[in-house]
């Protein structure tokens, strides 16, 4: 508790009470109770995971700008001692409105319509507790060879889960992703779009949060809205009629959802190590 106080004290809040919220993999996240309104602080590790709150906060400011979704507001990021911390302003839960998923939908295919000049982000960030490597490219098949598919593969061979007849299973895919991908501009996206990273805020609409932002093929967000499900087909339905999807993308989730299933093998192992190999053997 005193490094949280050196924290309210960075902060100049008078906090009155402190609560718990459950939710997150990695962070230690409170409600934050004060003398002017309530807060939410995630707190964690500053060595093991470095600068990663700043990166989520240049990530929540990206899609502030970007976006007619309920985005928590960015009020610090800071470190005290071996700790770091972000401040959020506290968003309440409530009931949906009639025409949510709808409006979801729309101020999705908006964010994703957007013109973007390239594949990538200016720097590295994460995605859960996995540091995420970020370029600038020209082209969505180099990048999604490159920067997210091909590091994975590494890793996994690194820790001895893949062998190099699987890297080279995996290599084999990457040369084609070129054709696999219909040409599409980059799009601004959450980068990690579950269930588990939005809620129905109390006016009744959207909000989204814990990005993993880059600019990519707008597919990668529906992929992942798709992968563990809880997203409402009205959504979708919103979504092609603002921006028209392209023929087959529900053909291809799988190549989309490649990427966080190798998240997860790298993050997790167990059966993911063998789901993104039997999906690659697949899809190559």
């Amino acid at each position: 508790m005193e490094s949280l106080q050196h924290i309210f004290n960075d902060c100049g809040l008078n906090v009155q009470r402190t609560d718990s919220v459950q939710g997150g993999d990695i962070n230690n996240s409170y409600c934050l109770f004060t003398s002017t309104g309530k807060y939410f602080l995630k707190v964690n590790d500053k060595k093991k995971y470095p600068l990663m709150f700043e990166k989520e906060a240049n990530g929540l400011e990206l899609l502030l700008k970007n976006s007619t979704l309920i985005i928590p507001q960015v009020i610090k990021t800071g470190a005290y001692d071996d700790k770091q911390y972000l401040l959020l302003e506290w968003l309440e839960k409530g009931s949906p409105h009639k025409d949510m998923w709808e409006q979801f939908g729309q101020s999705l295919a908006m964010m994703h319509k957007h013109p973007q000049q390239y594949f990538g982000l200016s720097e590295d960030n994460y995605i859960g507790s996995l540091q995420q490597i970020n370029g600038k490219y020209t082209h969505w098949h180099t990048f999604y060879a490159e920067c997210r598919i091909l590091p994975l593969i590494k890793s996994l061979f690194d820790s001895g889960a893949y062998s190099s007849k699987d890297v080279k299973t995996a290599e084999a895919l990457c040369a084609k992703l070129e054709q696999l991908f219909p040409i599409e501009p980059p799009s601004l996206l959450h980068g990690d779009l579950w269930a588990g990273n939005y809620f129905v805020h109390s006016s009744g609409y959207a909000t989204i949060f814990d990005p993993a932002a880059y600019y990519g093929h707008r597919e990668m967000d529906l992929g992942m809205t798709k992968l563990f499900g809880g997203f409402d087909q009205r959504l979708y339905n919103a979504y092609d009629h603002h921006y028209r999807l392209e023929p087959d993308w529900q053909k291809r989730l799988p190549l989309t959802q490649l990427y966080p299933i190798l998240v997860h093998a790298v993050l997790f192992g167990g059966h993911y190590v063998s789901s993104a190999l039997n999906l690659i053997r697949a899809l190559a």
